[in-house]
Formats: C-alpha cells, sequence, structure tokens
C-alpha cells in the first residue's frame, strides 16, 4: 500500500501508539536535560583537570558504551531495588519503587546516556584554543567569567552535539528500560519496548511505523551534526 491507504493506515494506528512515543519523547528530553546540566561541569574538570583519577573517572563515564545493556540493566535492576538505601529512601519518600517506574527510567537513562553527552563536550572544550583562554585570563577574566562567556559560547556545536546523541540515544534504549522499567503501558512501555510487542504479535504494520520514525528521526539528527561540523570546519580553514 502506498499514497493514501498508507496515510489513512497510519491514522489508524496513531491513538494505539501515541503513549509510548509521548513516554519516550518525555524520557528522552528529561535525560538530555539532566546530562547537559551534569556532562558539561565534568566534561570542563574533565579537560582542565591534572588530578590522578581522571583515567578512572573518563573509564567510567566511557563503561556504558561497551558494558552490554542487559548487564547495565540487570545491574540498575539491584541498585534500585526496594531492597538497597537509594531504592529504599524513595519508596519511603514517596510510597513507589524505584524499579519498574518513571523516574528509574530516568536515572538508568542518565548513566546509560552519559558518555553520549560528555564525549562531545569534551572533545569542544579541548578544541578551544589555548592562546584565547590565556590572554582572556591575563585580561583578569576570573574562572567562573572565563568559561561562561568565553569556553560555553565557544563550544556551542559540541553542546548542540551532546544533546542530539543524548536525546536520540534515550529514545531509541530497549534492553535497559525493558530490565529497570519492564513493558507497563503509561508508565514505561516505551517506543522500542512498544515495537517489540508489535513484533510478538505479529502487528508488523504498527512495529514499522515506529522503526521507520525512529529511523528516520535518527538518520536526520546525524545528518544536522556533520552537516553543523562540516560547516564549522569549512569555516576554520577559510
Amino acid at each position: 500500500m502506498t499514497g493514501a491507504s498508507d496515510i489513512a493506515q497510519i491514522s489508524a494506528l496513531w491513538p494505539s501508539l501515541w503513549p509510548s512515543v509521548w513516554l519516550s519523547l518525555q524520557l528522552a528530553a528529561i535525560t538530555t536535560v539532566i546530562l547537559l546540566a551534569l556532562g558539561i561541569p565534568l566534561a570542563w574538570w574533565l579537560t582542565v583537570t591534572k588530578s590522578r583519577l581522571r583515567p578512572v573517572v573518563e573509564t567510567i563515564t566511557a563503561l556504558p558504551l561497551v558494558v552490554p545493556p542487559t548487564v547495565l540493566g540487570f545491574y540498575f535492576l539491584i541498585l534500585l531495588s526496594p531492597n538497597t538505601a537509594i531504592g529504599g529512601f524513595f519508596l519511603r519518600l514517596t510510597g513507589e519503587t524505584l524499579t519498574f517506574s518513571f523516574t528509574g527510567l530516568v536515572l538508568a537513562s542518565v548513566i546509560y546516556s552519559l558518555p553520549f553527552a560528555v564525549q562531545p563536550l569534551h572533545t569542544a572544550f579541548q578544541s578551544v584554543g589555548t592562546g584565547l583562554v590565556e590572554a582572556a585570563q591575563t585580561m583578569g577574566a576570573g574562572r567562573v567569567s572565563l568559561f561562561w562567556r568565553l569556553i560555553l559560547p565557544l563550544s556551542r556545536r559540541g553542546v548542540l552535539t551532546a544533546a542530539v546523541l543524548t536525546f536520540a540515544h534515550t529514545i531509541g534504549e530497549f534492553g535497559v528500560v525493558l530490565m529497570v522499567g519492564g513493558n507497563i503501558p503509561g508508565k514505561t512501555r516505551v517506543i522500542s519496548i512498544e515495537i517489540f510487542n508489535r513484533v510478538e504479535v505479529l502487528d508488523y504494520s504498527a512495529a514499522h511505523v515506529l522503526a521507520a520514525g525512529l529511523l528516520v528521526f535518527s538518520f536526520a539528527a546525524l545528518l544536522a551534526i556533520y552537516v553543523l561540523n562540516g560547516r564549522a570546519m569549512a569555516r576554520v580553514h577559510d
């Protein structure tokens, strides 16, 4: 089917798919905001510090890139369970568990997507010329003023890259989400889980709508990053 029939089919499926789409958008947006707030100071610290702990922190930050999502999800499930200090405190505070909850998904997503925020920021901060920094310091600029008025504006493409990669990575995650949040409609059933459910019951039409949407979104996000970075490099060479 093509054309009008495809549009009609998508329109018919959309009401049942929208809850998982909206939940995924919320999760990705909240995770991105949190990681930018945490990732910017962490990436800056990694850029300027001479601490012996730097390699350890860099390793921990990059660990989610190489550890299988199911392994991360398993340990998140244990860490956030009501039997632990974190999970128990949250249960006493709110009356709800962190596991199989949206809040638990946010916490797990922040850790799982951490390298996608920190590494582009770190690279951007490193690319700022030391000559500019030294000149600003010579003119009496303080560290805080130097960072906010010089370093961060010059690193805005790195910030944008970090935001786009974090959002795109979070919106498509599966293994960690399934382990920590399960498959609860309207609460933890994000797009990737919805696709899995639809495939299991052989509802390929609905699965195709969601999967194609994620594919197009991911392509557009990466294309935007490469185009912006390409233009930036062209201006530098000019």
